[in-house]
């Protein structure tokens, strides 16, 4: 299993796809928007759902701070899309296949089969400037990324 990318460490690039069907890709925002990435565990779930509908409720303070978000665990596009459309995220959640995101970010527990939950902030130099695991507050991810301006 990799290790954990540290803060101010090149963030580990990857490539897949959105709920949606569209492909994501981490390099693309380069040199153009700072990038949330949420680790959780399930879709629908209590702590995710509260967890993920925190960031959907301060999407107008993310957006200001020129970041958006990027929701990730292994389940399916099909599943992603039903917990997107009850809850209206404003944000895709990435279908992480074969956990090879949440491997590469050390955030794949038994074997992949499970997420350990973490917030990361990817700033727009494709960096890492804020790594949290578990739950943290939008607010606090919102102080990391008002600390990258200027």
């Amino acid at each position: 299993m990799a290790q954990e990318p540290q803060v101010g460490e090149l963030a580990p690039d990857f490539t897949a796809k959105t709920h949606d069907g569209r492909e994501v890709r981490l390099s693309d925002f380069r040199g153009k928007q700072n990038v949330v990435l949420v680790f959780y565990p399930g879709d629908s779930t209590p702590v995710c759902t509260s967890q993920l509908c925190a960031f959907r409720d301060s999407w107008e303070g993310l957006q200001s701070a020129d970041a958006t978000v990027l929701g990730i665990n292994p389940f399916s596009a099909e599943r992603h899309t039903r917990f997107v459309d009850e809850y209206k995220f404003p944000f895709p959640l990435v279908v992480d296949k074969g956990s090879e995101i949440c491997k590469a970010y050390g955030r794949s527990a038994l074997f992949g089969a499970l997420v350990k939950r973490a917030v990361l902030v990817i700033d727009k130099a494709g960096r890492i400037a804020y790594a949290q695991p578990g739950n943290p507050p939008p607010s606090e991810i919102l102080a990391a990324l008002s600390n990258l301006k200027g």
